[in-house]
């Protein structure tokens, strides 16, 4: 039964939060094309700065991967003002926290800092805009930084070597196939006008996104804003003809073996999202949400309930949906086996829990709990100005815009049992299914075996 005591809790504090989350967003343009979103929150004198660009690692073609993460280290090297370090140092010596982050979808940059020091901010993050300075002897040195990250970060690290390998598998026209910090081998070619160009053609005010969050007035920070970046020129940003990916014909294996403690199971079924679904089938997106959660939201999930604790068939076992992907997505699962049974075992588990999600319909109960959960995870996200502004950020550079988040929970609500079991009828199945199994072998073997990848199967498994 529904703790009614708790729901009247979540559902004040929704009432509360509402006024949080629905404070209004100020939007500003430039001449140039810069896009300004201002959101107020004035419950510490403090702000956050975010600068994003529409370029990551999906806007790459072959032999150019890795080239958004490699500029964005290099944003942090020196402009024709600044010299390299200094912008770390300044911000610093000013109190601020800052760092930036590439992904597949965008690159960005953040400041969180007192209010009366917004002006920093922007003036630095200004000069950088369109003023990097590339030098050789700098470029040379973060190359090799940038090729430790990789060694450390992924080749080094069983479980997410086999993801690496296994979304390069699943997805074959897709830039999505690419891996954000870039295959090794176009990391070791770049060249430094490589570099340049890409900097030249995706970092310009007409390309890029101001978000701003905090104890602000909103006309204020545009006229900083204006005083600072309205003089950047814009540039010619010409798009990259699109790669859909093609139809999947049946499941998709791939087994890597490598020394590893234990082993590793990847599933990964190709799914919509809202930016490229039809208008009239939005709901289902939402239903995948929420199919996510019911699986794998709390402890109290159905993964962890039944195969962790129940049968006790894995030590670990998630699931995972993105809705706000600029391409299509995978909703993945992945789990690591219990002792004494196999990775074959915890696969068939997995299927086990898809199938009873199309036979059998999500108990409205138990809905309705994770509703009022989601509700109040909505609540506690409004705790953090810099997630305040993460949310805006990526909606904005995905091109849904920032309203698409102020509408999920009515989207959510809505969603009824019907719904839930349609969508897993229609996207997990197995002409829409990749695999990856980590083998372990011995820890002294080489680390430079490659995986094994079978032909695709139209063998049906559920």
């Amino acid at each position: 039964m529904v703790n009614v005591k708790k729901l009247c809790v979540c559902l004040s504090m929704l009432a509360v939060s509402t006024c949080l989350s629905a404070a209004e967003v100020s939007e500003f343009n430039l001449d140039n094309g810069l896009k300004i979103l201002v959101k107020e929150d004035h419950r510490a004198p403090v702000v956050v700065s975010q600068v994003w660009y529409k370029v990551g690692g999906s806007y790459e073609l072959e032999g150019t991967t890795g080239l958004s993460h490699m500029v964005e280290h290099m944003m942090f090297k020196g402009t024709e003002k600044y010299g390299p370090g200094d912008f770390s140092l300044i911000m610093s010596e000013n109190g601020a926290e800052e760092n930036a982050f590439t992904a597949r979808d965008y690159t960005a940059y953040f400041q969180t800092i007192a209010k009366e020091r917004l002006a920093l901010c922007f003036e630095m993050e200004a000069e950088r805009m369109r003023f990097l300075k590339l030098e050789q002897s700098e470029f040379a040195k973060e190359r090799e930084v940038v090729l430790e990250e990789r060694r450390t970060r992924t080749e080094d690290k069983p479980n997410s070597l086999l993801y690496e390998r296994f979304i390069a598998t699943a997805y074959q026209t897709s830039t999505y196939n690419n891996p954000v910090i870039g295959w090794r081998s176009d990391i070791e070619n770049y060249e430094l006008a490589d570099l340049q160009a890409w900097y030249q053609r995706w970092y310009a005010p007409n390309n890029a996104l101001l978000v701003v969050i905090g104890d602000v007035n909103p006309q204020e920070v545009y006229t900083l804003a204006k005083k600072h970046f309205s003089s950047l020129q814009p540039s010619n940003i010409v798009i990259s003809k699109p790669r859909p990916e093609v139809p999947q014909m049946g499941v998709k294996r791939i087994t890597l073996k490598h020394p590893a403690k234990l082993p590793y199971l990847l599933m990964g079924y190709k799914v919509p999202v809202l930016k490229n679904i039809k208008a009239s089938e939005e709901w289902e997106v939402y239903a995948l949400d929420l199919l996510a959660e019911i699986l794998d939201g709390d402890d109290s999930a159905r993964l962890s309930k039944n195969l962790v604790r129940g049968q006790e068939i894995a030590t670990s076992v998630n699931a995972g949906y993105n809705l706000y992907g600029r391409l299509e997505e995978l909703f993945i699962f992945t789990g690591v086996p219990a002792k004494g049974q196999t990775v074959d075992t915890l696969e068939k588990a997995i299927y086990a829990q898809i199938q009873m999600l199309k036979t059998v319909l999500v108990d409205k109960t138990e809905l309705d709990r994770i509703k009022v959960r989601l509700k109040a995870s909505k609540i506690y996200e409004q705790d953090s100005i810099f997630y305040q502004g993460m949310k805006i950020g990526i909606l904005e550079t995905v091109g849904l815009g920032w309203q698409v988040g102020e509408a999920y929970l009515d989207h959510v609500v809505a969603v009824t049992p019907e719904q839930i079991q349609a969508v897993a009828k229609k996207y997990l199945i197995d002409d829409r299914l990749t695999v990856g199994v980590l083998e372990p072998t011995s820890l002294d073997a080489s680390t430079q075996r490659q995986p094994t990848i079978s032909m695709p199967s139209t063998r049906g498994r559920h």
